[in-house]
């Protein structure tokens, strides 16, 4: 009797998101990124994975819009494109999560090149 053979594992490395695109995380296009996905993922991503005081978690949506609002009152003639982009400062994690800078030391270069092309796709969006 022979042994079968390992059945091929494909590497998925996108993900469905809720507009009906399909985000390719290691390739993302702009044309797949929606305004309404990253809002409505950063609304559901708990920064400090959670590791807060209170009844409810603090999420990236909340820490990107107080980012956002502490910019203005520092420099509140500031450019309206450099407001956008204090607005999307953390977007890729509306689809990789918000992990804690000790994990990305962990994991090295690799999570911030998955990162970097995220955020860069998003701001050519």
């Amino acid at each position: 009797m022979t042994a079968k053979a390992a059945p091929k594992i494909s590497s998925r490395a996108w993900q469905r998101m809720l507009s009906g695109r399909r985000l390719d995380l290691l390739d993302p296009s702009p044309l797949d990124i929606e305004i309404a996905d990253i809002a409505h993922g950063l609304a559901r991503v708990a920064r400090w994975n959670g590791q807060t005081r209170g009844a409810h978690i603090f999420s990236v949506a909340q820490h990107t819009l107080l980012v956002e609002a502490v910019m203005r009152e520092h420099t509140p003639r500031v450019d309206i494109r450099v407001r956008l982009a204090a607005l999307l400062h953390d977007a890729p994690e509306y689809v990789i999560g918000d992990m804690i800078s000790p994990f990305k030391a962990v994991i090295g270069g690799s999570y911030k090149t998955v990162e970097k092309r995220l955020l860069s796709a998003i701001h050519v969006r």
